[in-house]
């Protein structure tokens, strides 16, 4: 009697369409099964820790579920769109964790300096006038990705995806809006 052919495992397209479509938290669970492991052992073999590789593998799979409607099988296969999925977190969280590393401590942000004097205060006002009135003079494409990365403080990576452009379109109008910034507000100190 000879062996019978393994039966194959569930598309993961299909499942991500599911879940697209229907929230379909069977299809989610199936789709969880065979990637989360997966996504794990690939950010360990980068160098991440295996704490923050399970962190960021579960981040992954949440995007996943909550992106789905992205997914389109014609231009990646499932395969591809979750591993880039999975690079984006992993580079997101490097960038995160760079900044704090970077930011003052926390004692240093509420010790009392010297009061602020009148001609400063003046200033900042007219400077922060200056700045609003140059960024009414942004496009709305460029606003908006001003908006999200230096007011919401949000990665690139995010705001392709909330705004539904590639990262490359986001870092291009950022860097568009920038120069237009310095080229109104240049004599500003």
């Amino acid at each position: 009697m000879g062996k019978r052919p393994p039966k194959p495992g569930p598309n993961p397209s299909d499942l991500i369409v599911a879940i697209a479509r229907h929230e379909d938290k069977a299809a989610f669970a199936a789709l969880f099964e065979l990637y989360a492991g997966r996504i794990k052992a690939w950010l360990m073999s980068t160098g991440t820790s295996g704490e923050r590789a399970e962190d960021l593998a579960q981040e992954t799979m949440l995007t996943i579920w909550r992106k789905a409607a992205s997914y389109d099988p014609a231009r990646a296969n499932a395969s591809a769109w979750i591993f880039a999925i999975a690079r984006n977190a992993r580079i997101d969280r490097f960038r995160r964790d760079r900044r704090a590393e970077q930011l003052p401590d926390i004692y240093e942000l509420i010790e009392p300096g010297e009061p602020d004097k009148p001609d400063d205060m003046l200033d900042a006002a007219e400077r922060e006038q200056r700045v609003r009135l140059a960024i009414t003079d942004l496009s709305e494409d460029q606003l908006s990705v001003v908006r999200l990365s230096f007011f919401e403080g949000r990665p690139h990576g995010e705001i392709a995806d909330l705004l539904d452009l590639p990262l490359g379109t986001v870092k291009s109008r950022l860097r568009l809006a920038m120069k237009r910034l310095r080229t109104l507000l240049g004599d500003l100190s």
